[in-house]
């Protein structure tokens, strides 16, 4: 009980850590902002913040969400994703060993980082899931039991199968439909979980964008069209745990 507790209290620190630099990254990446030169300051005033005011989620929960010197908004992003990473690190500590709870950690955040940023921008970089398909290139079968030969051939049916899908619907409509991110991403989780999951991750993806349609729908009232855009690498992204969950319990079992 004791060694969990420590392992759970390690990945919540680390989880906090990696949520500050990554609520940092989404909020200022897509600005074309540096994450990593520059001090961080108030995005209402410019006022440098104190090492007190950069402490993941507490900082925010005693300034109560606004900024010491204008009392601007603080974006409420910045504790959210420090919440989440930390959720992520306790999970991954206490459901797997170290250390390749880590390698499930660093997974679990790169995830996240993308969902959010296809649901804010409808945008996946190349740098994420490309990173992440060299993880799972890499680290993927160690961490999940299968096979190397899996996550290469899951790499590429997924990435294979999107762009299929891209090709098909551009010559068909005349247009984009498909943006190259998300094939990208479905080949890097595809590297993750080998190409026996591709179908039930695209199931429970594509169950979750009926979902959120039909949501969105009853509450503007207005159906969705042609032109409606989907973030399709944000239900990946979701979907993308349950599968390896349900994987992992299955080969345990």
């Amino acid at each position: 009980m004791a060694e969990q507790l420590v392992h759970a209290s390690v990945g919540l620190a680390l989880g906090l850590v990696a949520g500050s630099l990554l609520a940092t990254l989404i909020l200022r990446w897509p600005e074309g902002r540096s994450v990593l030169h520059g001090r961080s300051a108030c995005d209402g005033c410019g006022r440098i913040l104190q090492p007190w005011e950069l402490v993941p989620v507490l900082s925010a929960l005693f300034q109560r969400g606004k900024c010491r010197g204008c009392c601007a908004a603080i974006d409420p992003l910045h504790w959210q994703i420090e919440l989440a990473c930390g959720v992520i690190g306790v999970a991954a500590a206490m459901l797997t060993p170290f250390p390749q709870a880590l390698g499930w950690m660093l997974a679990g955040w790169v995830l996240l980082t993308l969902a959010v940023l296809d649901a804010r921008h409808y945008w996946l970089p190349d740098a994420l899931t490309l990173g992440l398909a060299f993880l799972g290139l890499t680290i993927g079968s160690w961490l999940t039991g299968g096979a190397l030969v899996d996550s290469v051939i899951g790499a590429v049916a997924g990435y294979g199968v999107l762009m299929v899908v891209a090709l098909f619907y551009r010559a068909l409509r005349g247009r984009e439909g498909l943006g190259l991110g998300d094939a990208k991403l479905l080949g890097a989780l595809g590297a993750w979980m080998g190409w026996q999951a591709l179908p039930m991750l695209v199931f429970f993806a594509s169950a979750l964008a009926l979902l959120w349609t039909a949501w969105q729908a009853a509450i503007s009232r207005k159906q969705p069209d042609a032109a409606t855009m989907l973030p399709l690498g944000t239900f990946l992204c979701i979907a993308a745990p349950v599968v390896i969950a349900m994987r992992l319990t299955v080969n345990i079992g």
